[in-house]
């Protein structure tokens, strides 16, 4: 049975979980009914991320347009543009042995695509949750569920995964910004 994590919660994964050695980090949501004329596309997105939170070059991050990191440490599974459906709206595998020793944390986030354009933000979005998969044995070790804080938010950092003492943890974290991929990303030291 999954543990069930609140907002700032953490968590050890690798230490309880000793045979962790390929997470999958499914994301989902659903979107309040409006009539705005567009529909949603939500994206997730990783930074990989040094001890001072900072990204050290552009391949850190992945997200729909660069699936994979260099190291082959984080896969995107690909983009899902409509949020259709029911379970994980889109996925990420983390394969830990082959994270970078460079990397201490992977910032797991979402984000609104065309958010100004299409006068869209969190605040209309609904049972949004992260959860993490064991893959090797698809038990769900773990989820969160966001809640509806959110109201002109259109970039959510959901959670991260964290290095300390060797080991993997989770942080649910939960923290909408403004001004949408660009805040984001200059959030982890990378220019848009």
């Amino acid at each position: 049975m999954a543990i069930q994590l609140s907002k700032g919660q953490r968590i050890d994964l690798t230490k309880t979980n000793p045979g962790l050695t390929r997470a999958v980090i499914g994301l989902g949501w659903d979107t309040n009914k409006y009539n705005g004329g567009e529909s949603f596309d939500l994206d997730a997105s990783a930074f990989l991320a040094d001890h001072q939170n900072r990204c050290q070059q552009d391949q850190d991050f992945v997200f729909y347009n660069q699936l994979e990191h260099p190291s082959g440490s984080v896969i995107h599974t690909g983009d899902n543009r409509t949020g259709e459906g029911d379970g994980d709206d889109e996925q990420l595998i983390v394969e830990f042995s082959k994270i970078p020793s460079t990397v201490d944390r992977i910032g797991i986030a979402v984000t609104i695509h065309d958010a100004e354009l299409r006068k869209q933000n969190f605040g209309q979005v609904s049972n949004a949750f992260v959860r993490l998969v064991n893959e090797e044995t698809n038990e769900e070790l773990l989820r969160y569920d966001l809640g509806e804080d959110f109201s002109i938010e259109t970039a959510v950092v959901v959670c991260e995964l964290y290095r300390h003492n060797n080991e993997w943890k989770f942080n649910a974290i939960g923290s909408g910004f403004s001004g949408g991929l660009a805040a984001l990303c200059k959030n982890y030291g990378l220019e848009v």
